[in-house]
């Protein structure tokens, strides 16, 4: 065997390149998560997704936490938690509406785009900033809504029968989601008049990748 056959192979310089890619919005790492928006729009950004990030990660955990003790207190300790249904409630709410703002940064919301994708580039461009713009006043109008129904439930003075709280405190995230979700819509609208490119949301850009399956 020769000196040459006893070296290592060496290593691809493509498959290096390609392992030093970062992640991309498809992994949607927030820990790592970079505004496209330039100046204080970017900071606005980055603080929606910190404040979804906790939400969600709060909400999800706690839930699983609550589920599994009152499932072991019920089969092994013969006594379930009984306030686990109460909150589960409380924490589905949380994680939904925490969860559209999130599903919007990230361009997951289900889309209807065959008219859409059939456009020309010139054409799609002010008709995303007006699917934008549309979305985030609905957004913006339930948030109204939703303010007077919390409002409404807190002069009713109600209380949940098991935890003793009043039940506005577990639907406050509503009007939250809401309004997070309707900023989120306007950030998307500002980045499409701001870039050249079309922008589902502040991070995902319209198109087709290299296996020709849409971002969505």
């Amino acid at each position: 065997m020769t000196k040459k056959e006893d070296r290592p192979p060496e290593d691809d310089p493509d498959v290096l390149a390609k392992a030093r890619v970062p992640a991309s919005d498809g992994d949607i790492d927030d820990s790592r998560y970079v505004s496209g928006l330039p100046g204080f729009l970017g900071v606005i950004d980055v603080a929606i997704a910190r404040i979804e990030a906790v939400l969600l990660a709060a909400g999800v955990l706690l839930m699983a936490l609550n589920t599994v003790a009152n499932v072991v207190g019920r089969f092994v300790l013969g006594q379930s938690i009984f306030f686990s249904g109460e909150l589960n409630q409380a924490l589905i709410i949380l994680i939904t509406f925490a969860g559209i703002s999130y599903a919007a940064r990230h361009g997951r919301h289900i889309r209807m785009s065959a008219i859409f994708d059939a456009m020309t580039p010139a054409l799609r461009k002010p008709l995303m900033v007006l699917i934008a713009v549309v979305t985030a006043a609905a957004m913006f109008l339930l948030t109204w809504y939703a303010v007077e129904y919390v409002l409404a439930q807190a002069s009713r003075g109600r209380l949940l029968p098991a935890l003793q709280i009043p039940i506005w405190w577990i639907i406050v995230w509503v009007p939250l989601g809401f309004f997070l979700t309707g900023v989120q819509y306007t950030l998307t609208a500002i980045k499409n008049v701001l870039d050249k490119d079309i922008w589902l949301s502040t991070s995902t850009m319209e198109g087709y990748d290299d296996t020709g399956e849409e971002e969505v």
